[in-house]
C-alpha cells in the first residue's frame, strides 16, 4: 500500500457541486490512472460525505490497514466542507471490501479510543456494489480495479439449468451436536457423481448463493455434475474449536457427513473426485482432513488457510500441520493452494507449507497468490478456479 494524493478530488473541488461530480464519476470509491505509470496502477479515492458531528472517519480497506498504526488509514476533511477523502495507489488487478468507521462524538478518551472506533462499521453510502456479510448484518461494500478477476460466474444467467438446493439438520455423535447442512444436487442429476464439502456453508449458501456459480460452471463444461455438502459453523467460538487440526470435525466429515449423503444421493466413494474446501482456518481443516482421511479426502482446496495455527513460540508447535506434513511420507493427496498478497500472517506460512509440499514430492500441487486480502470477494474467484483446476 502506498498513500498518495488525489488530482480528481482537488478538480471536483474547484467545482460547485462537488457530491454532483462524485454521482457523474459513478460513485465511490473514485478511481483514477496512476499519473507516473503506465497502466499498472490506479489511484482509488475512498469519500465520505460528513456532517457537522463528523470528528474522525477510518477507512478499512480488507488488510489495507495496519493495526498499530491506525491513524495512517484517517481520512483528511477538507475545511469549510463536508468532505471527507482518503486515497491509496493499488495495482490495477487489485479488489477489496471495505467498511469505513465514523466518529460522530461520544467516544472514549485515551487508550480505549481506536478500539471503540473500530467498532463503528458501516458500508459506503456512495457505492451500491455489496457483497454478503459474514454472520449476517448488513452488506459490506467492495472495489475492484479494472485488471482484476471478475465475478461474472456468480451472476445467473437466463437459460442455465438450475440445481436444486435443500437445507438439512446432520447430528453428530462425535462432536455431540447439530448443524445445518446444504446440500446442492446438480441439474439432471446422475451417478456415483464427484462430492465437494465446502465448509462455513451458511457464508457460501444461501449468503453467497454458490449454487449460482456451480450450475454456471457445469452449463459451460468446466467441472462435471457434482454434489455439494455445505455444513454450517455454528458459532464463532464453536469455529475455532472445530476448525483447528481437530481430529473429531474431520471424522464427522469422514464417519458421519459423507455416509449420511451416500445414503440419500449418488456421491462418489472415490478420494480421487472428492474435494474438500475451505478458507481461513476452513482452508487449514480442509488440509489436515486429508492428512487425516487420505483414503476418503484426495483433493484439497485451502484458500488463505491459517496455517500458522497454533502461532505459539518454539518450532514444536507453531505451523504444526506444514510440520506434520513434512514428517510423514508422501499421500495420495492433491493440493490447490491460495492466498493473497497482503495477508501479512498468511501469506509467509503459505509459502512455507507450498515449498514443504514441493520437498516432499507433491509434483501435482498449485500454488497461486492474488492481489487481494483475507476476503470472500477473492475467495469466491479462487474457489471457481480451484474446482476447474481439481475437477477438470
Amino acid at each position: 500500500m502506498e498513500r498518495t494524493g488525489s488530482a480528481w478530488v482537488a478538480r471536483a473541488l474547484a467545482e460547485d457541486d462537488f457530491w454532483g461530480a462524485v454521482r457523474r464519476a459513478g460513485g465511490g470509491p473514485v478511481i483514477e490512472p496512476d499519473p507516473a505509470g503506465d497502466g499498472t496502477y490506479r489511484v482509488v479515492t475512498f469519500l465520505w460525505r460528513g456532517s457537522e458531528a463528523t470528528r474522525a472517519v477510518l477507512v478499512m480497506p480488507n488488510k489495507i490497514v495496519d493495526p498499530r498504526d491506525l491513524p495512517r488509514n484517517l481520512m483528511e476533511h477538507v475545511p469549510g466542507t463536508d468532505v471527507w477523502h482518503w486515497s491509496v495507489r493499488m495495482r490495477a488487478d487489485w479488489r477489496a471490501t471495505y467498511a469505513f468507521c465514523v466518529d460522530e462524538g461520544g467516544g472514549p478518551e485515551g487508550d480505549g479510543y481506536w478500539a471503540w472506533l473500530r467498532g463503528r462499521q458501516q458500508g459506503d453510502p456512495l457505492n451500491a456494489r455489496t457483497l454478503a456479510r459474514r454472520w449476517g448484518g448488513d452488506p459490506v461494500s467492495y472495489v475492484e480495479l479494472p485488471l482484476a478477476p471478475a465475478g461474472d460466474g456468480w451472476q445467473r444467467r437466463a437459460g442455465v439449468p438450475r440445481g436444486t438446493v435443500s437445507a438439512h439438520v446432520v447430528r453428530s455423535d462425535l462432536l455431540g451436536n447439530e448443524r445445518p447442512v446444504h446440500v446442492y444436487e446438480p441439474p439432471g442429476g446422475g451417478r456415483d457423481l464427484p462430492v465437494l464439502v465446502l465448509l462455513d456453508g451458511e457464508m457460501w449458501q444461501p449468503g453467497l448463493d454458490v449454487a449460482a456459480l456451480l450450475d454456471n460452471l457445469i452449463a459451460d463444461g468446466r467441472i462435471p455434475p457434482l454434489v455439494a455438502l455445505l455444513p454450517e459453523s455454528l458459532s464463532a467460538e464453536q469455529r475455532w474449536d472445530e476448525l483447528a487440526c481437530n481430529e473429531r470435525f474431520v471424522g464427522f466429515l469422514e464417519r458421519e457427513l459423507l455416509p449420511w449423503a451416500g445414503e440419500r444421493w449418488p456421491v462418489t466413494g472415490d478420494p480421487a473426485r472428492t474435494v474438500v474446501a475451505g478458507q481461513s482456518l476452513g482452508g487449514l481443516t480442509a488440509a489436515y482432513a486429508a492428512v487425516c482421511a487420505p483414503q476418503r479426502f484426495g483433493k484439497v482446496l485451502a484458500q488463505s488457510g491459517s496455517f500458522w495455527w497454533p502461532d505459539e513460540p518454539g518450532p514444536a508447535r507453531s505451523e504444526w500441520l506444514t510440520g506434520r506434513i513434512a514428517a510423514a511420507e508422501r499421500l495420495p493427496v492433491r493440493f490447490w493452494l491460495s492466498v493473497g498478497e497482503q495477508e501479512w500472517v498468511g501469506l509467509p506460512a503459505s509459502r512455507r507449507l507450498r515449498d514443504t509440499l514441493a520437498r516432499k514430492g507433491y509434483d501435482d500441487a498449485a500454488y497461486r497468490e492474488y492481489n487481494g486480502g483475507h476476503d470472500y470477494l477473492c475467495w469466491r474467484t479462487e474457489l471457481a478456479d480451484g474446482l476447474v483446476e481439481l475437477l477438470k
